[in-house]
């Protein structure tokens, strides 16, 4: 018999792999040019030519040792070049003992909280969430408590101040926001930073990091380490460079932060004995030269604009986002399941707000072809017009 703890899990486990499975049956029921498939954010785009130009150069060269096993917080020279690229960002001096390099974001979120919690210890998410951060959690003893944000899905600084107590360890911003495509303004993050602070308890601000380069409009990104001491940010590369195979990303642990070589040296233990050992040494050295870089930008804005005029064109509600690539429309009716099943009648496929904790709404990744955006239209049209909207 498996673990009571994992087949509880598997019961409630994602949405996004129900509904991409899902697709799957259709497609082979349908074919695929007549499924309008938004379910994962797996993203479409080609990682730049440069970036595949120099992977080439690194998995051909006669150079010695390129395949062993380095120091668990990776190669020193990678982590030289991205503390370099975040001191010019924050203008705060990082040095490469402040960076960790991980499996992706989800790794480096795992290290993160198993370095920090004890048993029943409490983690602040702001719903609507990306739904593994509960499994994170739980997987290091930890208990989430969700917390929710406003209308337009910004902070709610007072829900937060009242989610704190004796408990309460971290809490976890996701900035861009999976699955809204919010980002969080300085104004509302200073506040959060004050909210922390009143409370007379330390507790340590994950901010995941993964879609910082998907900014639209000309938006800024606040510095989390410029605002609050004790932050954490976590970042990957699968979505800036389209890698998300790959699995490659960093931690950045704050110089500002007190005790700051703790926190380093419990991360590069928990990456140790979680089974990563370290983060994948050719990925390591190909994104070492590529921490300004990202794929087209314009072209997620462009598809964003598309998908965001043809639902309001059709009548849905929804909050325009500002980055990553996902727009989080209201459900026209209540029941936003039953709205998902709806959609499938339609070839559309979507994802149910209730996987990401907020019912009524539902997901959908616009990292896909143009072309299915737009022959999309049609029917996200029908669908919400035979409901006599």
């Amino acid at each position: 018999m498996i673990s009571k703890k994992i087949s509880e899990s598997m019961k409630g486990s994602s949405w996004i792999r129900a509904m991409f499975e899902e697709g799957e049956r259709l497609k082979k029921q349908y074919g695929d040019a007549n499924i309008f498939d938004f379910t994962l954010g797996n993203p479409v785009t080609e990682p730049p030519h440069a970036l595949k130009k120099e992977l080439v150069r690194l998995i051909t060269t006669e150079k010695k040792g390129m395949h062993r096993y380095m120091a668990n917080s990776g190669y020193e020279e990678v982590r030289e070049e991205i503390a370099a690229f975040n001191s010019e960002r924050t203008g705060i001096a990082f040095t490469k003992d402040h960076i960790i390099m991980t499996v992706g974001s989800a790794g480096g979120i795992n290290v993160i909280l198993k370095s920090l919690l004890d048993h029943g210890d409490e983690v602040i998410v702001l719903n609507p969430y990306f739904v593994e951060f509960k499994f994170y959690i739980e997987n290091h003893g930890g208990v989430m408590r969700l917390v929710e944000t406003k209308e337009d899905f910004h902070l709610d600084l007072e829900n937060i101040k009242n989610a704190i107590n004796e408990k309460t360890k971290a809490i976890i911003i996701n900035s861009p926001n999976n699955p809204t495509g919010v980002i969080y303004d300085e104004e509302e993050l200073r506040g959060l930073a004050s909210v922390l602070y009143e409370s007379n308890k330390r507790i340590f601000l994950i901010s995941d990091e993964a879609y910082r380069k998907i900014i639209y409009d000309g938006t800024e990104f606040p510095d989390m380490f410029s605002i609050y001491e004790d932050t954490i940010a976590i970042t990957s590369h699968s979505k800036d460079l389209a890698l998300p195979g790959e699995r490659i990303g960093y931690i950045a642990i704050s110089p500002r932060m007190k005790d700051a070589q703790q926190v380093i040296d419990a991360a590069i233990f928990s990456n140790r004995i979680l089974g990563f050992i370290n983060a994948p040494a050719i990925m390591q050295r190909l994104v070492k030269s590529f921490q300004k870089n990202s794929v087209d930008i314009d072209d997620y804005q462009k598809k964003r604009d598309a998908i965001y005029n043809i639902l309001v064109q059709s009548g849905y509600e929804v909050v325009k986002p500002l980055g990553a690539f996902y727009i989080f429309p209201k459900s026209p009716i209540d029941d936003d399941i039953e709205f998902i099943r709806h959609l499938q009648r339609y070839h559309i496929l979507a994802v149910p707000g209730t996987g990401f904790g907020r019912k009524g709404y539902f997901r959908i990744a616009y990292c896909v072809e143009m072309d299915v955006i737009e022959r999309s239209a049609p029917y996200f049209k029908e669908a919400i017009k035979a409901l006599g909207l």
